[in-house]
């Protein structure tokens, strides 16, 4: 028998030793992060980065918050793992806060496990709902999980980005969707003009319902804003008008959330843009950094039941509820949401300086720290600049800032901080910005 060589990872740099062992799955490559502390991480040189990208926009509070830690801490000092088939105070706690922050008539809560699980168990709930109906609707350029029941709802399994991406390799595991256009304004999918439209892309939507799927229509699933999509907030009047065409073919909306709780300024999205969906499903940054996931369902809808419908080994992780507990007493004692407003805003203020420079940013979309920036040729024909804007996010590394890129669209920049992130360090965010697309486009007077 041979022997196994022991592996060595060396600094950032050497990845050889970790690809050896190591299946990523996905992700963009990015420095070795050993510490962090706030707003700010540092890898194993002993470099230092603005994160701007929240580690999967999952902490709103930065890294190492205290309160968060010592909550986590006075939790496994009582009970970690339980059970849930056991009643417990977290959990109840936890579901009555979500239920009371949430529009009026969601009111019952289930915990997962993730995010992609909360996309399956909202359509579980659906199809509880109306047993003959198996076809769901989701938008072009959506994202909803990497999982064999959201795979398909997601741009991954479409050749979106020019070519098939991770979700095509299993679609003989995975179910369809039927998708319809997605309200992206600044590059219209119909042709139509912003503002001057009558919302044509929602009324596909009612055309779908009436002629492009077979039998009735489980649900409608969709990001009130879409994050991996390019950071595209939708106009209220698309989703006002979406809403009013599912309560014509009585058809459930379901709002993916897991981007948008609490880090456009408001709690959900739906009482942002006052349109209530029939579920709510929250992931990412619910567990203060932890994992746990949930959905929100309406009170007219029949819920899970005892028959091992809704079942997960740690739907009751009392150290993630303690935690997203935690979290939410933070965010209203400390006023956090009013600061994601008020920075969001100024990033989009000095954004919009930096483009009068530089015509090659094309669109500014900003609702609280929910941030992107679309990098064109030129304002004309908008031809995406796909091989600069990785290379604007890798001058920012070297400068000691991480940001994200868009998922679908390689052209968009993420920027989406912690929201405790303050004006000064705000300023040092937008610096790095600036040289770095100085850089990247060529500094202009």
């Amino acid at each position: 028998m041979s022997e196994k060589k022991e592996s060595t990872t060396g600094g950032s740099g050497d990845q050889g030793g970790i690809e050896r062992h190591l299946l990523l799955g996905g992700g963009t490559p990015g420095p070795m992060l050993v510490r962090g502390k706030g707003v700010r991480v540092w890898d194993d040189a002993g470099h230092s980065y603005l994160d701007c990208t929240s580690q999967s926009w999952a902490l709103y509070l930065g890294h190492c918050h205290p309160e968060i830690n010592a909550a986590i801490s006075a939790q496994l000092e009582e009970m970690g793992h339980i059970h849930q088939g056991f009643h417990t105070r977290n959990r109840y706690a936890f579901a009555a806060k979500l239920a009371q922050l949430a529009p009026p008539k969601l009111n019952r809560v289930s915990f997962t496990v993730g995010g992609g699980p909360a996309i399956e168990a909202a359509m579980k709930i659906a199809v509880r709902n109306n047993p003959a109906a198996s076809e769901f609707i989701s938008l072009w350029d959506g994202y909803h999980g990497t999982t064999l029941g959201t795979m398909g709802a997601s741009w991954i399994s479409t050749r979106a980005r020019g070519s098939f991406s991770g979700g095509s390799f299993y679609t003989s595991l995975t179910r369809n969707f039927t998708r319809v256009p997605n309200p992206y304004c600044y590059r219209c999918p119909l042709g139509q003009t912003p503002g001057q439209c009558k919302l044509d892309c929602a009324h596909v939507l009612r055309k779908t319902l009436e002629r492009g799927i077979n039998g009735p229509c489980a649900g409608v699933i969709m990001e009130p804003l879409q994050a991996s999509g390019g950071q595209i907030p939708f106009p209220k009047a698309y989703l006002q008008e979406v809403r009013a065409i599912c309560d014509e073919f009585k058809v459930p909306l379901i709002f993916d959330e897991i981007q948008t709780y609490m880090r456009i300024g408001s709690y959900y999205a739906a009482n942002y843009y006052g349109v209530e969906p029939d579920i709510i499903c929250l992931g990412k940054a619910l567990g203060a950094g932890l994992p746990i996931a949930a959905i929100i369902i309406a009170d007219h809808l029949r819920g899970f039941g005892p028959e091992v419908e809704e079942l997960h080994t740690f739907a009751n992780n009392q150290v993630s509820q303690a935690a997203g507990l935690k979290l939410i007493e933070i965010i209203q004692r400390d006023d956090v949401l009013e600061n994601a407003n008020t920075q969001g805003a100024w990033f989009a203020a000095q954004l919009r300086e930096l483009q009068k420079r530089y015509p090659e940013i094309g669109d500014i979309r900003q609702v609280g720290m929910h941030i992107g920036v679309e990098f064109v040729a030129d304002p004309e024909t908008k031809r995406p600049l796909d091989d600069e804007t990785p290379k604007i996010r890798q001058e920012g590394i070297a400068r000691g800032a991480l940001f994200g890129l868009g998922g679908v669209r390689r052209n968009v920049l993420k920027i989406k901080p912690p929201l405790i992130i303050t004006r000064r360090e705000a300023e040092e965010v937008m610096a790095i910005v600036a040289d770095s697309v100085a850089v990247v486009l060529g500094r202009r007077a």
